[in-house]
């Protein structure tokens, strides 16, 4: 069952927003994005600062995992090098942000790359394993230089927008038409530019060449290669693709927590918790990186809530108490329904495109 009005001509198939019910859900959601820290308190719009964040790591994981099929466990390997990046030459050089964030990437991407070796030979879970090591390692490297990573410690992270910039305007308050805005009011609007941006550029790689040979790949490798395909560019392009994007998402975690240490947070339950996001919002699709990502921090809260109501969770820590809700509640929906959050806004799509009819 098609999804959308049939089209005749290739750039219409390519095009993001193809008719209005599109683009009238896109300005929806402008909408609803610009004004949600006008109307939530402070929790909640750290909540979105967080769920930004999650959404550009998770786009980057979806580049690896879901575009090329490549397993990695070693996520938060790359989020710990773009945060530590951007903390330490921020506090040595004084860049400013717009100048660390693809710095950052970049200094992650270069260790993805070389990772990015192994996946020629390695697949599965042999590949995972490897990711794994790189968590160690990565961990080990960072608190081996406490003269400049501050070691077990950790590490304030300032906040710069020009050079020679002391971040007063960031943490000064600003009033604009009598309402005040606060440092986590403009890092939500300087976080959302970046996630829609980073969104933007994940939906248009999945239509390239590049992004179609990762898919190709990750279907059936011999079969892409009888093709034309090949599937070592394919998979080191994904690795540095996702692992630039990896770092920027560590770079912007930083910015928002504004002191970090090595672990936690940058550990394997890191790692896992973005495999969770992706599988949550169903796997190979931009829509389900973002869908994920929001729905998974923005569940963690509402069900610290519900945990302590149930008796038998009463014994464990709130963070405990969410950490098994959800586990329940991710085996429970992806038992329902395997493609998750994908495929849940596929059957609305569906019913919709055949509307009045139910076949």
């Amino acid at each position: 069952m098609p999804t959308r009005k049939l089209v005749t001509r290739y750039e219409h198939d390519l095009a993001l927003w193809p008719d209005m019910w599109h683009k009238v859900g896109l300005a929806l959601g402008i909408v609803i994005a610009l004004s949600y820290p006008l109307v939530v308190d402070a929790q909640w719009l750290t909540v979105g600062n967080l769920a930004l964040t999650a959404v550009v790591g998770s786009v980057a994981l979806m580049v690896l995992t879901g575009f090329s099929g490549q397993i990695s466990l070693g996520h938060a390997a790359f989020l710990a090098l773009g945060a530590y990046t951007t903390a330490i030459m921020g506090n040595r050089l004084g860049l400013p942000l717009f100048v660390l964030l693809p710095i950052s990437g970049l200094v992650a991407a270069a260790v993805g790359l070389a990772v990015g070796v192994f996946a020629l030979r390695l697949e599965g879970l042999y590949l995972a394993i490897v990711t794994i090591g790189l968590i160690f390692l990565v961990n080990h490297a960072l608190l081996s230089f406490p003269e400049l990573t501050q070691g077990l410690s950790g590490i304030s992270v300032p906040v710069h927008l020009w050079f020679g910039d002391d971040g007063g305007f960031m943490h000064e308050p600003l009033e604009i038409f009598g309402r005040r805005f606060v440092f986590e009011h403009k890092l939500f609007y300087l976080f959302l530019a970046l996630a829609a941006l980073v969104t933007w550029l994940a939906a248009n790689l999945a239509r390239s060449d590049s992004g179609r040979a990762m898919m190709a790949v990750r279907d059936r490798d011999l079969a892409a290669s009888a093709l034309g395909v090949n599937p070592a560019r394919a998979k080191i392009i994904s690795f540095g693709v996702s692992s630039f994007l990896a770092g920027v998402a560590g770079s912007m975690f930083a910015v928002q927590q504004q002191y970090i240490t090595v672990d936690p947070p940058f550990n394997l339950i890191l790692s896992v918790q973005y495999i969770a996001m992706i599988v949550l919002g169903g796997l190979g699709s931009v829509f389900g990186a973002v869908a994920g990502a929001l729905a998974f921090v923005v569940l963690q809260p509402l069900l610290e809530e519900v945990g302590p109501m149930l008796p038998l969770l009463s014994s464990l820590t709130q963070a405990q108490q969410s950490t098994v809700l959800f586990s329940i509640l991710v085996l429970v929906f992806l038992a329902v329904e395997p493609m998750g959050l994908t495929g849940i806004w596929m059957r609305i799509k569906r019913y919709f495109a055949a509307w009045p009819f139910r076949y």
